[in-house]
């Protein structure tokens, strides 16, 4: 039987290689997942989970079992995320955009067709603030005053951008399914 988190985490207080690799092993698909919707590319989703798991380790005396280990673990991989991106933008560095693959659904509209990798397309394509701002709201579950805190905005920047980023997304995907429907 696979150990508890609680008792990973307990070891890894312990100092104990196996329990930190075993925990690892236990979040890493997950927060790599996390990793990937807010880095620009798959690569430096990978230095933000590399990074997530360092501060991890480093701060287990921080985590204050007020709540469950993964959501503790999961909001540092969103603000390490995020660092690096702000660092990425005062860089002045262009923002590469994984590709995603496209796997058309079988029957249904036009936009039921569109397949995950498409809407996630979709996503990782818009402007990087509406990107993270949606982010942050709809899948995070943030709120608009803990996004605005985050990203180092306003509420009201946090809610017009998340706005912005629905209609834009939208369009975007209506366009494809128009598209999608014209080459059937």
């Amino acid at each position: 039987m696979a150990e508890s988190i609680e008792a990973l985490v307990a070891d890894c207080r312990r100092g104990r290689p196996a329990a930190q690799r075993a925990l690892y092993e236990r979040l890493g698909y997950q927060l790599m997942g996390v990793c990937l919707r807010y880095c620009p590319s798959r690569e430096e989703a990978e230095d933000a989970l590399q990074l997530t798991f360092v501060k991890i380790f480093t701060r287990l005396d921080q985590f204050r079992n007020q709540g469950p280990f993964e959501a503790w673990a999961r909001r540092i991989a969103v603000t390490t995320s995020l660092n690096l991106w702000h660092q990425h933008q005062q860089r002045g560095l262009p923002l590469a955009i994984d590709e995603a693959h496209d796997v058309p659904a079988p029957g249904g509209t036009p936009l039921d067709q569109l397949s995950a990798d498409d809407l996630v397309g979709q996503i990782n394509a818009l402007p990087p603030g509406y990107r993270a701002v949606l982010n942050l709201y709809a899948i995070e579950g943030y709120s608009h005053a803990e996004i605005g805190e985050l990203l180092g905005i306003s509420e009201g920047t946090s809610k017009s951008q998340l706005s912005r980023a629905r209609r834009l997304l939208e369009a975007r995907l209506h366009q494809q399914a128009h598209i999608s429907r014209c080459h059937d």
